[in-house]
């Protein structure tokens, strides 16, 4: 007896949090859409990185060079800088090279920046200029990193070179990312592949049933609902279910087929993940390299502009993010 209080204890609270959740949900929605708030303050940031690694250059010297030389490297720089100054209002001015950091959580929140980033580049940009995307994702849901390609398939349609640069990881809805660009480059040690597709979820059934507890459903259209975290997942359904994500898992092996026509899809489509030498074997990518080698090379021939959208929410939006995030985590992970 004491054992069954115990187990339906702990089933009640589990219970009680999601639906306390849910009304924390509604209540603070209510409270977002009854109040006027003051829009979001919107911000676009653009910060030149020519201008901290001169910086860093001028530090250097201005500690190492003997006073002679230092009086030459600061009388030269002082000559570069005005050329640079005037090339700027020249017709022909250097190539421009954007940079967006997409830093991904299993909802692929940060897509809500890049869209607008995005859009901001267009705005500007030329086909002789270029994208540098330093991406750093595990993955999550297959609609969020659906639209996070998608934007950036914006930028291909547009004729606009994109650099994907991964550092650490691009996996599964992170590599779906990455393929969209015309050059992958990544680190050696960095995670690369797991194009697969997982589901999972636990099923109280048997608890329920061992307790006397019933659990009822009721759906409206064959396929409406397929397995359960409560009910009795019948063989039908599992294989239902398992057909989906079979499919998904086709429209993710096109879509890499489309973007990097070179790789062996069968080889490299079972969900294993590869460090970045070995994906370079595979094709998956394009280089080793860092993006702080990139960018470092790529500044004495370009001028570099980091791209960065916030958006300041109120208290009780970030309060409703965080419990809805809370709730994503409970139904994906």
């Amino acid at each position: 007896m004491t054992d069954f209080l115990l187990n339906y204890g702990l089933f009640l609270a589990k219970t009680v949090t999601i639906v306390a959740a849910f009304v924390a949900i509604m209540v603070l929605t209510m409270l977002i859409a009854g109040k006027r708030h003051a829009e979001a303050k919107e911000t676009l940031e653009v910060k030149k990185i020519n201008k901290k690694y001169h910086e860093m250059a001028r530090a250097m010297n201005v500690a190492m060079l003997p006073k002679a030389e230092l009086k030459h490297y600061l009388k030269a720089d002082k000559e570069r800088l005005k050329a640079a100054g005037k090339a700027t209002k020249d017709k022909d001015r250097r190539k421009r090279i954007y940079v967006v950091n997409f830093h991904g959580d299993i909802r692929a929140s940060a897509v809500a920046s890049l869209r607008e980033e995005i859009t901001a580049i267009l705005t500007v940009a030329n086909e002789n200029d270029e994208v540098f995307l330093r991406l750093e994702s595990g993955g999550g849901i297959v609609h969020g990193y659906g639209l996070a390609a998608s934007q950036l398939m914006r930028l291909r349609d547009k004729q606009i070179h994109l650099t994907v640069s991964v550092d650490k990881v691009a996996a599964s809805g992170g590599y779906m990312m990455a393929c969209v660009g015309h050059r992958i480059i990544a680190a050696p040690f960095s995670i690369i592949g797991s194009i697969g597709v997982i589901a999972q979820l636990p099923n109280f059934h048997k608890v329920l049933k061992n307790h006397d507890i019933e659990f009822e459903q009721f759906t409206a259209g064959e396929f409406k609902r397929t397995v359960t975290m409560f009910g009795e997942n019948t063989d039908e359904a599992k294989a239902k279910f398992h057909q989906e994500i079979e499919d998904i898992h086709v429209l993710f092996k096109d879509f890499i087929v489309q973007h990097r026509p070179s790789v062996d899809i069968v080889e490299v489509s079972t969900g294993e993940s590869w460090p970045g030498t070995r994906a370079l074997e595979r094709n998956l990518i394009d280089d080793l390299k860092t993006s702080d080698d990139y960018l470092l090379e790529s500044s004495q021939h370009a001028d570099i502009y980091e791209i960065k959208f916030t958006s300041k929410k109120s208290l009780l939006e970030r309060m409703g993010i965080q419990v809805q995030r809370l709730m994503d985590k409970w139904q994906y992970g």
